[in-house]
């Protein structure tokens, strides 16, 4: 099995070149159909998207990225079949036992988002363990989203607000967008600038609904088992090729030139 990184010295970051997104999300999506495409078990091809993973982050890395989110497992995803859902948790503690060590090494940061109350007392565990190893390192930030839902985000910030004001804490009028991306589990990160989704669907699946809201979106016909270095480069050059307005006009557009 290969490394998630390869063995080389930590260095200082440098500067993130011109026209690479800081903050890159992925909905990692197509495992299943890849495996059934070529006539094998469906946990092949999440074992086959655990390689992806890896490659992933080591082209983040290579790339200059800041901040690397992964929609690893979605609330929905406790619908799948028994089996399945037990398979992905033993990748997923095989992903941290065997490559949290070299995460460290690699100076990489990780946080996971998504709730933890209704956990596993040994996936809980080794979830605060990854954290907890990582927390003083200055490289790749590496978001996991772990049974994690937008929605839910959304509906618990919305409820911790609520609880605030119910107890004289703050008054309505405080409340505004700054105060409630404080109460969600990406406050402190910045919001992604690109979101990539592989497998050919064009939907966010409830996936950083809030945070998404100016972010370029680039879809991939390929499933995540196929998605390489090269494809990760192709859509960040499609990003760089993009215009960012955030609801304004056009930097270009001048001399009452503007774009709508």
């Amino acid at each position: 099995m290969r490394s998630m990184i390869s063995n080389r010295p930590v260095v200082a970051a440098e500067p993130r070149p011109s026209g690479v997104p800081a903050h890159v999300g992925v909905i990692m999506d197509g495992n299943g159909r890849w495996a059934a495409s070529r006539g094998l078990p469906r946990i092949e091809g999440h074992r086959r998207g655990l390689e992806a993973l890896r490659g992933a982050v080591r082209a983040a890395i290579d790339f200059g990225l800041d901040y690397l989110t992964v929609y690893s497992f979605s609330m929905e995803n406790w619908s799948r079949p028994l089996e399945e859902v037990a398979d992905l948790m033993g990748l997923l503690k095989r992903f941290i036992r065997n490559d949290l060590r070299e995460l460290h090494d690699a100076n990489v940061k990780v946080k996971v988002i998504g709730g933890r109350a209704d956990l596993q007392p040994d996936i809980r565990n080794l979830l605060v363990e990854a954290e907890e190893m990582t927390r003083a390192n200055t490289g790749l930030n590496l978001i996991v989203a772990f049974n994690y839902g937008a929605r839910q985000e959304i509906a618990a910030a919305a409820r911790a607000l609520a609880e605030d004001v119910a107890a004289g804490r703050i008054k309505p009028s405080d409340i505004d967008d700054v105060s409630f991306a404080q109460r969600l589990d990406t406050a402190g990160i910045p919001d992604p600038d690109l979101i990539i989704r592989t497998s050919g669907e064009k939907r966010l699946s409830n996936f950083l609904m809030w945070q998404a809201a100016y972010s370029e979106f680039v879809f991939l016909p390929m499933h995540w088992p196929d998605f390489d270095r090269k494809a990760f480069a192709a859509a960040l050059a499609e990003f760089g090729s993009r215009e960012r307005r955030f609801g304004g006009v056009a930097a270009a557009a001048e001399n009452g030139k503007a774009r709508t």
